[in-house]
């Protein structure tokens, strides 16, 4: 729902600001009237996981006092004098709720920022977290392109002029995440690409200048020209490599998953590179499902490498084919709340409308039973939160337990997953499912550790004036796990955790795949190390 927020309470103030490109950012008092906005329409439109209904807190275990964070910069956006100032500053207001999900979008008539601030350029390098010491966790080099002299595993001690633990708490504002171990993994992929969200002028220059240290203690200087980007002819160390593993033909052009058989056939074991929780997952599924039956592969074991799988939706409709036990899904709620009636209303017409719901297996019914009858009842009564009920209606309807069974036909074997924290959103739901359920040994670093149930975007705008200024994100309510614990910034605990680092960065999908098989008793002989 795009709708519309904070409008006019009278007539147009006169610019006090910078226009730039045609955007008036207005006076002081236009922009403190926009915060005392935000404040307030956060703390009571918002489903963030506050400490008090959030007791595990693994991931922030002091809590995160959302209010008093978005306090500390006010001064910043009343002194908003220009567009870009007023933008940069509202992604930190907006981040300060600590949730990936929640994002800002220019609108027509609203903020625009400069071509500089939107030039799309990359520099010829990439980087990856060393996690083995998880209180230092640094950046080293995990590729390159060709002619740039360096070597995969190289720590990073400057970026443009910053030590690198100063650039990180710097731009730590900017980026919308919701566990670090997630800031970290994603800020190493935007180290060296220009994104809009923060100041060019500060993390940027002409090029991308390094100080880099080798594994021997020696340091030096790299100077890296920025290009378009996807011009980069990459090296490939980064690309994941499972020896003694093929793709299957015609199984490996999923959206949801890439199929991979050992070379071996005797070996009783499927590899799914599962992408994420897409569109096609559903049909992607039934195609496993019959491949599996046809080949004789039921019995086989099952490994997802979820490593570097986006969210989605229906991962419930995968966990029942993977495996053979009955398991528990996802519930979820809303918090009531001026935004949600409003999204609600939108939701209902759209269902009616079209007559189905893209992310359930019933085409809606069950969520309109819920958004009609349970959620009115909620809003009438003036409740907190609404009832939570099996995870958006997707999969049961609102008075079921939220027991799943398996589907007819099933993978019979032992199913194992590989995570890591580069995504969340549905994955930390799926992850959830496998691990609060026992319905596989999970392996590798916890998943990004950010669900809610929906969010709703409104255009913001200027509370004197009526004026446009982003569209604008509120979190509607709260995922919650199987085990009944709030899913946001709690993602479920690995079983073996193996972090990432710049030793075993080059054989890292190699090396669980050896500890998976290993662990499955299949015997398998030392699988070849990735070639540097």
């Amino acid at each position: 729902m795009a709708g519309v927020v904070a409008c006019a309470v009278g007539a147009a103030a006169l610019a006090g600001g910078s226009a730039e490109n045609g955007f008036d950012p207005g006076t002081p008092e236009d922009r403190e009237a926009l915060f005392e906005f935000l404040l307030k329409s956060t703390m009571e439109w918002d489903a963030f996981a506050s400490l008090p209904n959030h007791p595990y807190y693994r991931a922030h275990p002091k809590g995160i006092d959302v209010e008093a964070a978005i306090k500390g910069f006010r001064e910043e956006l009343i002194n908003a004098d220009t567009a870009e100032k007023m933008w940069f500053a509202l992604h930190k207001i907006s981040n300060a709720r600590k949730d990936t999900h929640l994002r800002l979008t220019l609108v027509d008539g609203g903020i625009e920022i400069s071509e500089k601030q939107q030039r799309r350029l990359e520099a010829p390098i990439r980087f990856a977290v060393d996690f083995s010491d998880a209180e230092n966790p640094f950046f080293f080099v995990s590729d390159f392109g060709e002619g740039v002299n360096t070597r995969v595993g190289d720590k990073v001690l400057r970026i443009n002029g910053m030590d690198a633990d100063e650039y990180v708490e710097r731009r730590r504002p900017y980026h919308r995440y919701s566990t670090n171990n997630h800031y970290l993994w994603r800020l190493g992929y935007d180290i060296s690409r220009m994104v809009d969200f923060v100041p060019h002028d500060e993390f940027y220059g002409d090029s991308l200048r390094l100080r880099l240290q080798r594994a021997d203690g020696r340091a030096y200087n790299l100077d890296l020209p920025y290009q378009r980007r996807g011009s980069v002819e990459w090296r490939g160390y980064a690309e994941r490599r499972y020896p003694g593993f093929s793709p299957v033909e015609g199984m490996a052009d999923f959206e949801t998953y890439s199929l991979y058989m050992p070379d071996d056939r005797s070996l009783p074991v499927v590899l799914l590179q599962w992408h994420g929780f897409r569109a096609d997952l559903p049909e992607a599924m039934d195609s496993l499902m019959e491949y599996a039956e046809e080949h004789g592969l039921l019995d086989h074991h099952v490994i997802v490498d979820a490593t570097r799988s986006r969210g989605g939706s229906r991962g419930a409709y995968a966990v029942q084919r993977l495996q053979p036990r009955p398991f528990r899904t996802t519930f979820g709620n809303l918090m009531v709340s001026d935004a949600s009636k409003r999204w609600v209303e939108s939701r209902i017409r759209s269902i009616r409308r079209t007559g189905s719901a893209a992310e359930t297996v019933d085409g809606g019914n069950w969520l309109l039973e819920w958004l009609e009858d349970d959620v009115q009842k909620a809003f009438d009564a003036g409740m907190r939160y609404t009832n939570s009920v099996p995870f958006k209606g997707a999969h049961l309807p609102k008075w079921a337990d939220g027991i799943i069974d398996p589907a007819d036909v099933h993978f019979r074997g032992k199913m194992t997953v590989w995570l890591a924290p580069w995504s969340g959103s549905h994955l930390d739901q799926f992850a959830s499912q496998v691990v609060d359920n026992d319905l596989a040994h999970v392996m590798g670093m916890s998943s990004g550790g950010f669900s809610n149930t929906w969010q709703t975007t409104e255009t913001l705008r200027f509370p004197t004036n009526g004026r446009p200024i982003v569209d604008y994100q509120w979190s509607l309510g709260h995922s919650l796990r199987p085990n009944g614990e709030i899913l946001q910034y709690n993602p479920a605990e690995v079983h073996e955790y193996i972090p990432q680092t710049r030793e075993n960065f080059l054989d890292y999908h190699a090396d669980l795949l050896r500890r998976t098989l290993d662990r499955l008793g299949l015997g398998v002989a030392e699988v070849e190390a990735s070639a540097r």
